[in-house]
């Protein structure tokens, strides 16, 4: 099924977000504006070792969050102390990019976030010194594609934004234009 209007967010950055950046940081070229270019979704699970089938669930509802398959990450090494073989599966991830990008990233800023309890913001320092930008989220269930009734257990999930941004006043100032809600 092809979209025939773009995403929200994505028309929001084309009119204006890309403008005021150009104007904020002195731009000569409007390909120099900062831009995403992914969004990686990360579930560890280190339950898995003893039920396996909660990489079953997971998989499910990070299917349901993002809109594509999540690929299930495996241990790359043995380790002895925490019971975990190599080959075997403790994780499941997704990127997204694009049109689901776009959409992901205005549903979780939106709709996902103002679910959060007691919410003050996200913490600006969580940039890596290039301009992505990370941060966790301690409950699956924040997302409204989740049906609460057939959650088995409560997860965390962690979402890396990776932007052109050269300084991490760049990418804060990108995020922060499309609607990121950062503690001040």
């Amino acid at each position: 099924m092809k979209r025939t209007a773009p995403p929200r967010l994505r028309q929001l950055y084309d009119k204006e977000v890309a403008a005021k950046l150009m104007k904020e940081f002195g731009y000569g070229n409007r390909n120099q504006v900062p831009r995403l270019v992914k969004i990686t979704l990360n579930m560890g699970l280190g339950e898995a070792i003893g039920n396996p089938k909660i990489i079953d669930h997971a998989v499910e509802e990070m299917r349901s969050v993002t809109g594509q398959q999540p690929v299930v990450t495996k241990a790359k090494k043995s380790i002895a102390t925490f019971k975990l073989r190599e080959g075997q599966k403790i994780g499941c991830m997704t990127t997204l990019r694009r049109e689901r990008m776009w959409e992901f990233l205005d549903r979780l800023v939106s709709l996902a976030m103002p679910r959060v309890r007691d919410f003050k913001g996200i913490s600006p320092r969580s940039f890596d010194g290039r301009g992505n930008f990370s941060m966790g989220v301690r409950e699956q269930i924040i997302f409204p594609e989740i049906n609460y009734d057939k959650i088995d257990k409560i997860k965390g999930l962690n979402i890396t934004i990776v932007s052109t941004a050269r300084t991490d006043e760049e990418g804060r100032a990108l995020l922060r234009h499309l609607g990121m809600p950062f503690r001040s």
